[in-house]
């Protein structure tokens, strides 16, 4: 028994036993109903802009702007923050998708983020579309949530003195 020599460290790569465990528990965590739930925002350009702001604002810090959790935040979470990219996430639901945002999982990093009513989860529902969207991200793409992503204020100020030096307008 590897735990008793070695603890409950969350640097550990999740056994099959407890993968297979956690992927089955989340699901009946959710309510049926909620993973038939529909999206009812269509996909359109504006809304895809608006889930991408989001989730750069929001949600890069563990699952990055790419959606591969390949961040500090998210290689410390137990489990790892998801590659949301992978299968097995685009496989969910919208429902599921839209569940697992506004209420969290029990036992992992994931917070519960909204109110849990789909009549009011615009800003969700437009990440469920925006997560889709994660496989086939585009370097611009990216670029535009690097801009997005947040900034402590010593960043920001060392990227305002950098600008200005690059426009000739530092002292």
């Amino acid at each position: 028994m590897r735990w008793m020599t070695h603890g409950f460290s969350a640097r550990a790569t999740p056994s099959p036993v407890e993968a297979f465990a956690a992927e089955h528990l989340r699901l009946l965590a959710m309510p049926v109903a909620a993973r038939d739930t529909v999206n009812p925002l269509p996909a359109s350009p504006q809304v895809l802009e608006e889930g991408r702001a989001h989730f750069a604002d929001h949600c890069a810090g563990c699952h990055a702007n790419d959606g591969s959790g390949d961040t500090e935040i998210g290689r410390g979470l137990y489990p790892n923050a998801p590659d949301m990219r992978r299968p097995e996430t685009q496989a969910l639901s919208d429902g599921a998708l839209f569940y697992i945002i506004e209420n969290g999982i029990r036992f992992t990093g994931m917070p519960a983020w909204g109110s849990g009513d789909p009549a009011a989860g615009g800003r969700t529902w437009a990440l469920v579309h925006f997560i889709r969207r994660l496989p086939q991200l585009t370097a611009d793409d990216l670029r535009i949530m690097r801009d997005l992503n947040p900034r402590a204020p010593r960043e920001a100020a060392e990227d305002e003195e950098m600008d200005a030096f690059l426009h000739g307008k530092s002292d």
